[in-house]
């Protein structure tokens, strides 16, 4: 839901009944359901002040863990750091709130509601079809007739979406099965659920087991899965061909003028987080396109299409948008990639392997150590970084099986935003090779339930003989034994 008519700066100042009282209008999705990527549509539609997304997908908690709370700025995208924490500061003094456990909202019904509440004000709460607000602004970004040709013209492709029972379910029902004609039985799961049908709702080969089991059969030459709130997207060609995520924001950026929309406002430029493999730099060497390497967090994305420079981002935990909102967007992803294959007149393989034939191929991999003790896992860093940091690292060379690797640079990855200024240290040590690849830890949540280490690895090959290495099943496609850091990783 958004907020229409409250001023942020001023309600600073003010307590929660003068807040209360600037409030003119509520505006909330039909059936008190929206996407993320809708709600991001929506506050940039109306002009809204801001939103707020209640959410199982954002940093969860409550007393099962399954209840998030977030909070978007008028250009739809996250709140930065200094509006978050003001109002996390806020949240330590609030001496007082009120409720109205009379008020009854039909939220199913479309329009305006008006009510009165004690002293304050008369203010509206208005339901919108969030589907259709969503659906006319693709219209304006994708070509939907070809993509109607695509999926049911007499050489049509058949595909295989899977909602897993997130939020996106009616909106891939509207869009992908009435207007573009795709059989009704080539959306699954499509209902919303509060417990998301008894299933984890993340669209990876984990979690939509049942989707990569269907696609392996070959009877669908297209699939996709959504989490649920519908901004992530997995995606997968006939056999349960994988496209990783970090493959497929390039592939969408070495096409990106098989979309309309980029045709009209062309390319500024095109960025991601920094554990993302470097397969979209490669890109944007390519084809002489500006790259920006960013930290983990939309809202740096935000920040540069907001400013002109930013067109298309991504990031390796299944995220893709561009700057048409300012959230990742998963069905528009999964439009993105049809709109290649219409244009293409390929399947997705054969569109991933001339991919990796012309740029080459960053095999791709994440391993996660969750709940480390946090005093271990910081003693790790620290020590890693000691090793990272010595002069005589740079310049080393390592071997696995054939390949040689040489140590071009080691650091912790430092941001200076381009737009304002702004500086994020400490983002992550980075090892990075002479050829491009690289090894990437991240340290969080160093809390009482312990840290999280993550670790990227990103090797880069373009070699024509082994750019086609089934990583699942060529561990030396991703294995560097790396004896001073005494790491080794294999599959």
């Amino acid at each position: 839901m958004y907020w229409d008519d409250l001023c942020w700066g001023s309600c600073m100042k003010v307590s929660i009944s003068e807040l209360w009282s600037q409030i003119g209008r509520l505006v909330i999705g039909q059936n008190g359901i929206m996407s993320t990527p809708a709600v991001s549509c929506v506050i940039r539609k109306i002009k809204a002040i801001g939103g707020i997304i209640l959410t199982a997908s954002h940093n969860p908690g409550g007393p099962s863990g399954d209840f998030g709370i977030k909070y978007n700025i008028s250009n739809g995208g996250p709140a930065p750091e200094g509006i978050t924490d003001k109002i996390f500061q806020i949240s330590k003094s609030i001496q007082e709130y009120h409720i109205c456990p009379e008020l009854k909202v039909d939220l199913c019904a479309i329009g305006k509601q008006t009510f009165e509440v004690d002293t304050f004000k008369p203010f509206t709460v208005e339901i919108v079809d969030s589907v259709e607000s969503y659906a006319e602004m693709l219209r304006d970004i994708f070509d939907f007739a070809a993509l109607k040709e695509l999926l049911s013209g007499p050489n049509h492709i058949s595909v295989r979406l899977d909602a897993m029972h997130g939020v996106v379910g009616p909106y891939v029902k509207k869009i992908v099965c009435d207007e573009l004609g795709s059989p009704a039985n080539s959306a699954v799961n499509c209902v919303p659920s509060e417990d998301f049908g008894g299933h984890h709702p993340d669209p990876n080969l984990t979690y939509a087991a049942d989707l990569v089991s269907t696609m392996k059969g070959g009877e669908y030459d297209f699939g996709a899965a959504f989490d649920g709130d519908g901004d992530r997207n997995m995606i997968l060609g006939k056999h349960g061909f994988f496209v990783n995520p970090s493959d497929s924001v390039a592939v969408i950026g070495a096409n990106i003028t098989c979309i309309p929309y980029f045709q009209k406002t062309g390319v500024k430029g095109l960025a991601r987080s920094m554990p993302t493999s470097g397969a979209l730099d490669n890109v944007a060497k390519a084809l002489k396109m500006q790259l920006y390497e960013t930290p983990t967090g939309w809202k740096f994305f935000g920040n540069l299409m907001d400013a002109g420079k930013l067109s298309l981002c991504g990031e390796e935990s299944f995220g893709t948008g561009s700057d048409h909102i300012r959230e990742k967007d998963g069905l528009w992803a999964v439009l993105a990639w049809l709109s290649i294959l219409a244009s293409r007149k390929q399947s997705v393989e054969d569109v991933m392997k001339e991919h990796w034939q012309k740029f080459g191929r960053n095999f791709f991999t994440r391993y996660d150590y969750e709940e480390v003790d946090s005093d271990a896992a910081n003693k790790m860093i620290a020590d890693l970084q000691q090793i990272m940091f010595d002069k005589a690292f740079i310049g080393q060379t390592f071997s696995s099986g054939d390949k040689t690797y040489k140590v071009e640079k080691a650091d912790n990855f430092e941001y200076t935003d381009p737009v304002d200024g702004s500086v994020s240290k400490g983002q992550g040590l980075r090892i990075i090779f002479s050829d491009g690849s690289r090894i990437i830890f991240r340290l969080s949540g160093t809390g009482s339930a312990g840290a999280t280490i993550r670790l990227y690895i990103d090797s880069f090959e373009n070699d024509p003989q082994k750019i086609y290495q089934d990583p699942q099943v060529s561990p030396q496609a991703l294995q560097l034994n790396f004896n001073p850091l005494i790491i080794c990783l294999p599959l």
